[in-house]
Formats: C-alpha cells, sequence, structure tokens
C-alpha cells in the first residue's frame, strides 16, 4: 500500500505556526508513505525566496531522520501570476525541487482573500476574471507540476451565494484543462474544502471528472494541511471521487517528473 500528501505546509508558510517536523511525524503516525513539503511562495505578498535557504537545510535533516519510515521530497506552492512571470520562472530553478504546485492565490495583484478583489464585480464577472488570468498564467509560467485547487476562490467569494458550477463557466475551465493536459502538466485534488466546512474537494467532482474526459492523467492528492491534525484528511473522499471520475493511477513526483501509483495499490 502506498499512501501520498502532496501539499503540506510548515512554519515556514506565513500562515501556518506547524513545525516540519511535527508534520512529518503526523504523516509517519498516519501511515503516509511519502510527502512534499510545499510552502508559500507568494510575490504579490511580497514574500518571497530568502527565506527558503533555512527551509531547505532544515528539510534535508529531517528528510535524513526519517528516511527508513517515510519518504519527502522537496516542492514548493508558488503564486502564479503571469506579470511577473520571469520572477516565478527564475526563483522556481533556484532550488532542487521534485515538485512544483502552481496556485492562484491573488489575481492582478490582488490577494484573494486579503484585498479588495471582488469589490464592485459581481460573482460572473470576478470568477470569470480569476479563469482568464490563471489561463494566462498556464501560457506563461512554465516551471510548475500542477495547479493547485483550481476553483478555490468560491471559498473566499464576497457574495451571498459563493457557489461555483462547471456549467457556468465550462468554456474557459475546458480551456485551462485542456491547455494543462496540452503542457504536460496536473492537477491536485485537494481536501481542504472540508477543513474549512464547505463540504468539497477542490477541484469539485464535475471539473475532476471533466478533466479526466479531455484525456487528463496527472494528478496529486493534497490535504493542504497548515497544522498535523489534517494531515491526509478526508482522502478516502479523495480517491473515492478519482476512481468515480475514472481515473487508476494517481502521480508523485521526483526531479518535476511524475511516476503513477495505482489506486488499488492505496489503502486510506
Amino acid at each position: 500500500m502506498f499512501k501520498i500528501d502532496y501539499h503540506i505546509h510548515t512554519n515556514y508558510s506565513l500562515d501556518s505556526d506547524a513545525d516540519m517536523e511535527d508534520m512529518v511525524l503526523a504523516a509517519i503516525s498516519k501511515n503516509i508513505d511519502e510527502i512534499a513539503v510545499t510552502d508559500h511562495v507568494d510575490y504579490h505578498k511580497q514574500y518571497a525566496p530568502p527565506h527558503y535557504d533555512d527551509l531547505v537545510n532544515k528539510f534535508n535533516i529531517i528528510k535524513e531522520k526519517y528516511a527508513s519510515k517515510i519518504n519527502m521530497v522537496l516542492g514548493v506552492e508558488i503564486g502564479l501570476e503571469n506579470s511577473i512571470a520571469d520572477t516565478i520562472n527564475k526563483f522556481t530553478k533556484m532550488y532542487d525541487f521534485d515538485f512544483i504546485i502552481g496556485s492562484s492565490h491573488g489575481v492582478c495583484g490582488k490577494d484573494l482573500y486579503f484585498d479588495n478583489f471582488f469589490e464592485n464585480k459581481n460573482k460572473k464577472d470576478a470568477y470569470t476574471l480569476y479563469f482568464t488570468e490563471m489561463l494566462k498564467n498556464i501560457n506563461s509560467i512554465n516551471n510548475f507540476c500542477v495547479y493547485g485547487h483550481i476553483d478555490f476562490i468560491s471559498r473566499y467569494g464576497k457574495y451571498d451565494d459563493n457557489t461555483l458550477k462547471y456549467s457556468d463557466f465550462s468554456d474557459i475551465i475546458d480551456d485551462i484543462l485542456k491547455t494543462l493536459i496540452y503542457k504536460g502538466k496536473g492537477i491536485e485534488i485537494n481536501t481542504s474544502g472540508y477543513r474549512y466546512h464547505l463540504n468539497q474537494t477542490y477541484p469539485q467532482y464535475d471539473i475532476l471528472k471533466r478533466y479526466k474526459e479531455l484525456g487528463g492523467e496527472i494528478i496529486t492528492t493534497g490535504s493542504d494541511a497548515h497544522s498535523p491534525d489534517y494531515v491526509a484528511d478526508h482522502f478516502d473522499i479523495a480517491y473515492n471521487m478519482l476512481e468515480r471520475a475514472g481515473f487508476k493511477y494517481i502521480s508523485k513526483f521526483k526531479n518535476l517528473k511524475p511516476t503513477f501509483v495505482p489506486i488499488t495499490a492505496i489503502s486510506v
């Protein structure tokens, strides 16, 4: 059996207080075989590379310490913005990453959580702009492996009903998925929506299924845990959804290249 959590944050991320070793010990206690430590780099928050030297040093020490119990891969979750594509592409070459999540935490320089991105926009316009900028990101930034939590803008919407339906944005979402597939990139299934009591993964099932229908194969499982309690959280739901959508494999990475693990070999 092989269990993988490829989206984990530590106190090297601004939004986590968790010590890296505590996160690793939590993964070991839950019989996880491989994790990716994917702390944030977000230039729109002016949260950039200098801390990564310390992170990498600590990562290497802990990886060696627990090598007999768990495999750790060096990752990063980087906020993608096409306006600073050169800066992002340069940073991703500075370290020997095995795995890179590209995410949209900010749109047009505005953070979805802290800033006034939604101000003076109706839901359709705001969500359409989010996806339009995502497509630009994919076309202008090459150094990432999977796109993170594709539809998670619905978590931050400022509307009476933040629900995001695939059918309402199917044209632009299909363009995103097709472009990812063409460029050899994947997506993740992120279970953090359950932690926030939103009763969903990111992406939602309809988008996950559509990715498979379009020929998508590269997919990782991630808890987006920011504390030990949530490592591999709700992975039973994630694997059930993957099988329902027709996936037979999930991906793990080394040197930014995917290999595939049969879902039937996984017990959660």
